[in-house]
């Protein structure tokens, strides 16, 4: 039996499913960290570096495996405005923000979460981050103008949280600003 292998993708460890192949890049669920992962994976050519994400092993359990048809749940960052930004802006909704100052810049947030969700439903995530703090969650309950980032290989979309549901809109953090918030990169 083999311990570790790498099947379409799917990083499997001992049977369980705990990351994927991304991009020439494995992303696992840091439970699983530890020498004989970091071994395997400094053995494969294909495998440019190892990024630790929570939450990862329960996505991916979740998945069902015969379900080839189910749509991809993407990765989550949630932005949230920095301790020293204009305190009105915490209060205001989308229409309002942009009438005051602009359009949301991100340079005015920081990152207070990074790692795999359940769910791609907004509605769903909203009460996870308000209910349910996901470990590695930094941030304070999810409210008005803060911003929830779906993302996966193939880019992101951005969600102003307003009064009343959510706003699509356009919010392109440098990569510095990822880099510099909380990550859940171990």
């Amino acid at each position: 039996m083999k311990t570790i292998s790498i099947e379409n993708d799917i990083i499997v460890y001992y049977d369980k499913r705990v990351g994927k192949v991304i991009d020439g890049q494995a992303v696992v669920d840091p439970r699983f960290e530890g020498n004989e992962l970091n071994e395997f994976f400094n053995k494969q050519s294909n495998i440019q570096g190892v990024k630790w994400m929570e939450g990862m092993f329960d996505q991916l359990a979740s998945d069902s495996k015969d379900n080839c048809e189910k749509q991809a749940l993407k990765n989550c960052r949630v932005w949230q405005l920095h301790p020293d930004a204009d305190i009105r802006m915490k209060f205001f909704g989308y229409d309002e923000v942009c009438r005051r100052f602009g359009p949301p810049d991100p340079a005015n947030y920081q990152q207070v979460y990074d790692g795999a969700v359940e769910t791609n439903n907004l509605e769903a995530l909203y009460t996870k981050f308000n209910i349910d703090h996901p470990l590695g969650y930094s941030g304070h309950s999810l409210s008005v103008s803060d911003v929830l980032e779906l993302y996966d290989e193939f880019g992101s979309t951005f969600y102003f949280v307003d009064h009343c549901g959510f706003k699509q809109m356009d919010f392109e953090p440098t990569e510095q600003s990822i880099t510099q918030g909380p990550t859940m990169q171990f």
